[in-house]
């Protein structure tokens, strides 16, 4: 549908609420447009607002503890594309490799940044410093222009209104004050991490600690946690074995005083720790019963040398585009259409690195072994169809020396085995630690991890496909959030190898313990304490005064606690994604419904604002695994999808406001299939 423009307008004012990474995004895509031409056709007003200093925002806090490391290499993320000229904000790996570019830097930041590689992993401040050198460089470009008007309001926002043709702001200013308001044409939502309500259970939890004076950690950002209530010597429970587990592994451990020391070069044993005295007993648990998966030591995120075969958008996209012709719902089911194509490039992976890697052993030359797994793995079934699993499980067979890899089950490699003791389960879980980093140290030439980096490049394809609206909506979230992602999630979105070395010399020192797969957590109101146990485990209950939720706060709008999404919901300036499954059932879903791109908020009505625009986390219902950060480079990859979005909302401000930009790019038909190129709401 056309939007209307206003080319008589004297001025247009945008808000951008949020100034983390998408909000930094933004006004670095608005940055690098409106430089480009010193005068324009219109006067534009940008006010921007974040309760913390912007650029790094709330999560990416450039004070925080150097412990806090991120989980993705120096080579990949940024808010900027890669810089070949002088325009504001450089892509992260550029921004290193000239050492700051002029920003402020503490001695110890500046010590890291020397440091900083492509296959390193920064710290989060370090990033977070990073993000507010290209937020300043790019505010700066917006005050010297002479038709814009900037300014940076450190204040929460509290409401968003519709009022005539544009909005109305509510905020109140974080020195305090009274709620002010502000008119504007149009919004930006860059929000971010926000608040969150706990769930039934952990809120029992936390209502029977605070009875009896125990401590609830409930879920956090990182660095809003309070460790000193970690007290020294006595035990503390875990929840989560994720990141948020290794930046409490690191606080409580290196933070107090602790040392590792290397001792080896042997992957699986570097390290033996050194104790301060101040640690607690840490006791840790999942429901996989291990960490994740350590990552695989490359430079890159995705290694160039990784591909997929079987696997392709285009072919997708015809796929749909075709079936569309005669049912306009037709879409892709992930089981059917997108899986058994991902597992055979998983498996090509890995059976062509065995083929490297035994070769000495095999009966048969390698490039012979090699063909037989192509020949299984290009045979032509009926849709769907399985059965060439079973004729290359029967191949392999007759080699003993390779082992069948079962790709679903590295999701749970303990499942339905029990444990004797206590002993016995720290053992087999520093087994598959060991495992862990003797593969992943040897990176893309080690079998299965080259497998691993093979799934998580497909899980980049399925997110681009989600994004293109290309894949149907149960499947979506009964199978690829039900189940592909504790499975991808788990084995590609883990912490640097180093972590995983670190947490072996703390198992073997005795500062952290185990549980045990499917752990059962309760409180013993008389005792004061929280108990938990495995059922695959047989040693004693595990009890403790103090239990961490070590994960960060749900993502999802309607358990959101923040006065701003409060009120657009119970206004219905906004309304939760809702999709009916085949029973006919209406379901809510995790973020906001928007239609789209750029992602326009839909109100209560359905009717889709002119001038309201959602970037992020709370894109969860149309994007899968919305992340922080964007890769540098070709602003129209899909891995650079962050960057992608900020710009095609920058594009449509410009149309909306009457700019005179002639120079715009990356036009939605740029991108394919739209999610919101059907028929959609009208804009209100």
């Amino acid at each position: 549908m056309s939007i209307p423009t206003h080319p008589t307008a004297q001025s247009f004012h945008l808000a951008i609420v949020g100034a983390g990474p998408r909000g930094t995004s933004t006004l670095e895509r608005l940055a690098s447009l409106v430089r480009k031409t010193r005068t324009l056709n219109t006067r534009l007003v940008i006010s921007v607002f974040d309760g913390y200093r912007p650029g790094s925002g709330h999560v990416w806090e450039s004070t925080q503890s150097s412990n806090f490391w991120m989980n993705t290499p120096a080579s990949f993320p940024t808010v900027a594309p890669e810089r070949t000229g002088d325009e504001p904000g450089l892509s992260f790996a550029q921004f290193a490799a000239c050492g700051g570019d002029g920003a402020r830097l503490s001695d110890e930041q500046a010590r890291e940044l020397a440091q900083v590689r492509a296959g390193s992993f920064p710290s989060r401040a370090i990033y977070g410093r990073y993000l507010e050198h290209v937020y300043d460089r790019c505010a700066q470009v917006l005050v010297e222009h002479p038709d814009v008007d900037y300014s940076f309001h450190r204040a929460q926002v509290l409401s968003l209104r519709t009022q005539a043709a544009g909005y109305v702001i509510g905020y109140r200013p974080a020195d305090g004050g009274a709620e002010r308001t502000l008119g504007v044409d149009a919004v930006v939502l860059a929000l971010g991490h926000q608040e969150s309500e706990l769930n039934p259970q952990q809120r029992i939890l936390a209502e029977q600690a605070v009875q009896t004076g125990a401590r609830y950690i409930p879920p956090s950002i990182p660095l809003d946690v309070d460790y000193s209530q970690f007290r020294a010597g006595e035990p503390a429970l875990l929840r989560g074995m994720g990141l948020n587990f290794f930046d409490a592994m690191a606080e409580l451990t290196l933070g107090r005083g602790g040392v590792f020391q290397e001792v080896s070069d042997e992957p699986g044993q570097r390290y033996t720790y050194m104790p301060s005295g101040n640690e607690p007993e840490l006791v840790a648990a999942s429901r996989r019963g291990t960490p994740y998966w350590g990552k695989p030591v490359t430079e890159a995120f995705i290694p160039e040398d990784i591909t997929l075969h079987y696997l392709e958008t285009e072919q997708l996209m015809q796929q749909v585009a075709e079936a569309r012709t005669t049912n306009p719902e037709a879409a892709l089911h992930f089981s059917r259409d997108i899986w058994p194509l991902l597992h055979r490039d998983i498996l090509w992976a890995y059976y062509r690195q065995c083929a490297t890697e035994y070769h000495e052993q095999l009966p048969m030359p390698r490039e012979e072994f090699i063909r037989n797994i192509a020949m299984i793995l290009d045979a032509e079934h009926h849709e769907g169809v399985q059965v060439w699993q079973a004729t290359l499980r029967d191949f392999i067979s007759g080699f003993p020396m390779i082992q069948w890899l079962d790709v679903p089950a590295l999701s749970h490699p303990f499942e339905d085995i029990g444990f004797a003791s206590h002993e016995h389960y720290q053992r087999a879980v520093r087994e598959y630690l060991v495992h862990n980093a003797q593969s992943s140290a040897r990176g893309s030439q080690d079998p299965l991890a080259r497998a691993i980096l093979t799934m998580n490049a497909g899980r980049m394809l399925v997110k681009d496909l989600i994004a293109r609206g290309l894949v149907d909506q149960q499947s979506r979230i009964e199978e690829i959030q039900g189940r592909f992602e504790p499975l991808v999630e788990g084995l590609s979105s883990g912490p640097p190898l180093e972590r995983i070395e670190q947490l072996l010399a703390l198992s073997r020192a005795g500062i952290i313990s185990f549980i045990g797969p499917e752990p059962l957590f309760e409180f013993d109101a008389l005792a004061g304490t929280f108990n938990a146990s495995s059922p695959w485990v047989d040693t004693r209950v595990y009890t403790a005064r103090i239990l961490c939720e070590a994960m960060m706060p749900s993502n999802r709008v309607l358990q959101n606690n923040t006065a701003l999404v409060r009120q657009l919901l119970d206004e219905k300036v906004a309304r939760v994604f809702r999709w009916r499954n085949t029973d006919g059932e209406e379901i809510p879903g995790s973020g906001f419904d928007v239609v789209g791109e750029p992602y326009r908020l839909v109100d209560g009505q359905g009717l889709a604002h002119r001038g309201i625009f959602v970037l992020g986390l709370q894109l969860s219902s149309v994007q899968w695994g919305t992340a922080i950060a964007a890769q540098a480079g070709d602003v129209e990859a899909p891995s650079a999808r962050t960057l992608f979005d900020a710009h095609l909302v920058i594009n449509e401000v410009a149309r909306l406001s009457g700019l005179g930009l002639s120079h715009l790019t990356l036009s939605q038909s740029q991108r394919g299939v739209n999610p919101g190129a059907a028929a959609g709401p009208d804009y209100n």
